[in-house]
């Protein structure tokens, strides 16, 4: 069974997630539209808060797994 590609302000939010999970600065930031961007700095955000208050290991695949 074939998958089906997932939106592109999904991809854009879920990439900038697992970026700001891993700790690294929002000027990683691959997108030049404004509207992915935005999505992109929306999960940014998301996954820096996760990550500053601990949320390692099954709660954070968790809550990425929430996302997509």
């Amino acid at each position: 069974m074939k998958r089906q590609k997932r939106n592109r302000e999904e991809r854009a939010y879920s990439r900038g997630y697992l970026a700001g999970f891993q700790g690294r600065p929002r000027d990683f930031c691959p997108f030049g539209t404004l509207q992915a961007r935005g999505h992109w700095m929306s999960g940014w955000r998301e996954g820096r808060t996760n990550q500053v208050q601990g949320m390692t290991g099954v709660a954070g695949i968790h809550t990425l797994r929430d996302i997509g």
